[in-house]
């Protein structure tokens, strides 16, 4: 009978409406679930409506409030309510590196409940070790979010971005993904530059930019300057620009209402053919590779035949769903939404950041623009301390390549090192990254060769070789010329370390451009210099010349002719192969000594005299000496008394 009592109330509670559906059909009057013709209510009816309802509120007789059931419902089920496309934003976070993206990301995701309190961790859609431990965001993360402003349901779709340079081009995918993005600058840093370059990609995308002023809380906080900084060097205007601390929880309703009021709805194109946006993807050890994706044009449905316009491959879509940000599925995604499908995919390869999704039978007739290839820029050599975990290296490799497809590997072999691989990455982060993974995750000792950029060489027989190890460098008489990539770097400085800065560019055969006053105190220095010459130590000395003020920003302009020459290390008259390395004709000598007399600091004395020697061809250049140990052939004769 009590049971009875309570399922009576259950069914006669009055129930809150529910949204709108996708297509913008009108709400109207909720009615009560009913029982079943017998009488007794089903099973799964009875836990939705627990589920559901709080008990206070269904003892007490009252209504349930849209928050209040986003609080008690299960974790996402609240998010699925379809709404209609008018009520849908899709934006992206972009900012300079630690200016607080990921922070405000988590306190979005809490304010609006997609992630309970108990769940709720510190950077939240950074996963990886990594990304905690250094402060960045290294892979792509989505999750909905829904919010209500004035009674009216509205899904948000967050697109977190990583921060570093190295990931240039998945930023570009993710802010073609979106409508708009909030432009988070620290109040106490100002504008970096990567926070211009970032901008500069938000504007090519046609965004709507909401400028956010972060770490208002700060005692070295200055809103108004940074406010009068964007509008001087980006050009937005900042007199609506929000102060908050994404620390202490400050303004962020305040962003939220901006990024509804703020950030157009998407177009409504559900009746042309299916055009999806890759902006992400994984590989899942259960399900294959898990693709995140933005719906352009069209829609899909679980079970429909997808192709993949740019890799050719098609395959059955076995899942579909949303991120909220943990996977919820559903059985149909429409125009302007984002999620993700699980279809058997083996190899991220097959899915790559920007390829677009069709119906392999009635294909889009055209692509969406800005799929490029993932270029490898920085080569290095991995070889394992211990030659017997070369198959486990192997393994792992070949693991990380399930998740990054801009990874590149290949086997090589040194008579010094052993048996190894060389490896190709996006940039010096992406390296260090991968390499402390593979000694974190996997348990390897790995020796790091010094990194170097591919060489283009043109051959005298007309061929035109792509070199990235030193060791495949064709001999001077094979080869007519090398060509060596250049980049353009934008350096933001104050004033008082232009000199030093300049100073930098020339050292590292860098071309000067430009130079702009951004503001009073600050300038953009523009150099065009040779990559290789940035992949040493040019930040660190970036900062410690500029005690730590300064921020840069590069981008890739081509490939230039070069006067290069190949310089051998000799010990004991045997060439060691992976010391081997292509340097400009001028550095020759300077790099040929520095290498000698660290060699001659490391190497432990012989028995015998031990020559090192920096060669080009058949010149030595640079050369040093290790003495051999001293001989007392006297010593083992003394037979008297020591103490």
């Amino acid at each position: 009978m009590l049971m009875a009592g309570n399922f009576c109330r259950l069914a006669n509670f009055p129930w809150p409406q529910p949204a709108a559906n996708h297509r913008g059909a009108r709400r109207g009057s909720c009615s009560p679930w009913r029982f079943p013709s017998d009488g007794r209510p089903s099973e799964p009816w009875a836990f939705r409506c627990l589920r559901i309802a709080r008990p206070s509120a269904i003892s007490q007789g009252r209504s349930v409030s849209c928050r209040a059931s986003e609080i008690t419902a299960d974790p996402g089920q609240d998010r699925l309510m379809k709404v209609p496309i008018a009520n849908i934003r899709n934006f992206c976070i972009i900012a300079h590196i630690d200016h607080g993206k990921s922070t405000l990301a988590d306190k979005l995701l809490q304010l609006t409940g997609t992630i309970q309190k108990r769940e709720m961790k510190e950077q939240f859609l950074d996963n990886m070790d990594l990304e905690r431990e250094r402060g960045i965001t290294i892979k792509l993360q989505a999750a909905r979010m829904r919010y209500v402003l004035e009674s009216e349901p509205y899904c948000l779709n967050l697109i977190d971005t990583p921060g570093h340079v190295d990931f240039s081009y998945e930023v570009s995918r993710s802010l073609a993904a979106c409508e708009g993005a909030l432009l988070v600058v620290d109040a106490s840093q100002g504008v970096e530059a990567q926070t211009l370059a970032n901008v500069y990609l938000a504007l090519e995308n046609n965004l709507e930019i909401i400028p956010v002023l972060n770490k208002i809380d700060l005692p070295g906080a200055e809103p108004d300057r940074v406010s009068r900084d964007i509008e001087e060097i980006i050009g937005l205007d900042c007199s609506d620009a929000i102060h908050c601390s994404a620390k202490e929880g400050i303004g962020i309703t305040d962003i939220l209402n901006a990024i509804i009021t703020r950030i157009p709805p998407p177009k409504d194109t559900a009746g042309s053919p299916l055009r999806a946006l890759i902006f992400d993807s994984y590989y899942d050890p259960y399900k294959g590779v898990i693709v995140y994706f933005r719906i352009v044009d069209g829609t899909i449905k679980k079970g429909d035949r997808i192709y993949f316009m740019a890799s050719g491959k098609d395959y059955v879509a076995d899942e579909i769903g949303v991120l909220s940000p943990n996977q919820l599925p559903v059985n149909e995604l429409y125009s302007g939404e984002v999620g993700y499908i699980s279809a058997s995919i083996r190899s991220v390869a097959d899915a790559r950041v920007g390829d677009t999704i069709t119906h392999f039978r009635r294909r889009a007739e055209s692509s969406l623009p800005g799929y490029e290839e993932a270029r490898s820029m920085v080569f290095c050599g991995l070889f394992p301390v211990d030659a017997d975990q070369f198959p486990e290296l192997r393994d792992a490799l070949e693991k990380l390549q399930l998740n990054d497809a801009a990874l590149k590997f290949e086997p090589e072999s040194s008579s010094a090192m052993g048996f190894g691989f060389r490896c190709g990455f996006l940039g010096l982060l992406h390296m260090e990254i991968v390499q402390e993974r593979l000694e974190r995750e996997y348990n390897l000792t790995l020796i790091t060769t010094a990194p170097s950029v591919v060489y283009r060489v043109n051959c005298i027989n007309g061929d035109t070789i792509d070199c990235s190890n030193p060791t495949l460098l064709p001999e001077p008489g094979k080869r007519s010329k090398i060509e060596e990539p250049f980049v353009k770097i934008e350096m933001l400085t104050p004033k008082e370390y232009i000199g030093s800065l300049m100073e930098l560019g020339q050292e590292r055969r860098g071309e000067f451009k430009q130079m702009n006053f951004i503001t009073e105190n600050r300038a953009s220095i523009i150099y065009e210099l040779p990559l290789a010459e940035m992949v040493g130590d040019f930040f660190d000395q970036l900062k410690s010349r500029s005690k730590g003020y300064a921020s840069m920003e590069y981008t890739f302009v081509g490939y230039r002719e070069s006067e290069l020459v190949k310089l051998d290390i000799h010990i004991n008259g045997e060439p060691v192969e992976p010391l081997a390395t292509i340097v400009h004709k001028d550095k020759a000598y300077a790099v040929g000594r520095a290498l000698t007399q660290k060699l001659k600091e490391l190497i432990p004395r012989q028995m015998f005299k031990l020559p090192i020697q920096a060669c080009i061809g058949s010149k030595v250049i640079a050369s040093e000496s290790l003495s051999a140990i001293r001989k007392d052939v006297l010593s083992k004769c003394y037979g008297g008394h020591t103490q």
